[in-house]
């Protein structure tokens, strides 16, 4: 029997991934814009920068999750691939100006601008996001990876990003709230803003996704998203550097 390659699932397939994934979307943002209030408003009343940081993340996550909503909002899977490099494009730009003002307000705060107070609600929030967060970065990256969408696994990095900058926060708060160390809050936004850098190269340098064996019919439902799952591997040996969906 021969195994026939294709650019991703077949056309039935596609549409159910397709919803889903702006429901996600949809998920992303709503979680983001309350987060975003949330940490910014008690950032500033702390005068936390690695807050502040993290509020000003959520915001970037809706600006990529909104770049992906914009281009599965197509129902032509023609232009949804045409929209791919721009969407990433977006994302990549977000991550890079979320690294840019954490590190200029991280050093201005190193050098004696301010020490951040306790926040309660900061840490409530950042060990929230550290519970919600991988679940539905999991969901974003196995629907992305299905469905052979380099930017939507983008957009589950950007998601999974918080999770990583929710334990660094919340480490952060808890280590100047014990002990007193105002130092561990900037540096902690550095570290945010290290791994912005890091995920926004990824994203800009993100090359197509590799081919999958096809889907041996459009009925096949969470079936067919494990034979993706299993035989992703495989497919992904012959990928080349950057293929974001295998990474």
């Amino acid at each position: 029997m021969t195994t026939t390659l294709t650019l991703g699932p077949s056309p039935g397939r596609r549409a159910v991934l397709a919803r889903r994934v702006r429901w996600l979307v949809a998920a992303t943002i709503t979680y983001n814009l309350s987060e975003a209030v949330v940490a910014i408003t008690a950032g500033t009343i702390a005068s936390s920068g690695a807050l502040v940081a993290f509020g000003l993340d959520s915001v970037i996550e809706v600006a990529s999750a909104a770049a992906i909503a914009w281009q599965f909002s197509a129902r032509d899977p023609t232009v949804v691939e045409q929209r791919e490099k721009r969407a990433l494009r977006i994302i990549a730009v977000s991550f890079f100006a979320l690294a840019a003002y954490v590190t200029a307000d991280s050093v201005r705060t190193l050098l004696g601008s301010g020490d951040a107070e306790h926040s309660t609600p900061g840490l409530v929030l950042a060990a929230l996001s550290l519970a919600i967060m991988p679940a539905l970065s999991y969901a974003q990256r196995r629907t992305g990876r299905e469905l052979r969408s380099a930017s939507a696994v983008a957009d589950s990095k950007q998601t999974l990003l918080c999770t990583y900058l929710s334990a660094v926060l919340l480490v952060g708060l808890a280590v100047n709230s014990l002990l007193g160390w105002a130092w561990a809050d900037p540096i902690a936004a550095l570290i945010i803003a290290a791994v912005a850098v890091k995920e926004g190269r990824e994203a800009w340098l993100g090359n197509a996704c590799c081919a999958l064996p096809a889907a041996a019919d459009d009925t096949a439902g969470d079936a067919t998203a494990q034979r993706a799952d299993t035989t992703e591997k495989s497919a992904c040996t012959s990928c080349g550097p950057g293929c974001a969906c295998c990474s």
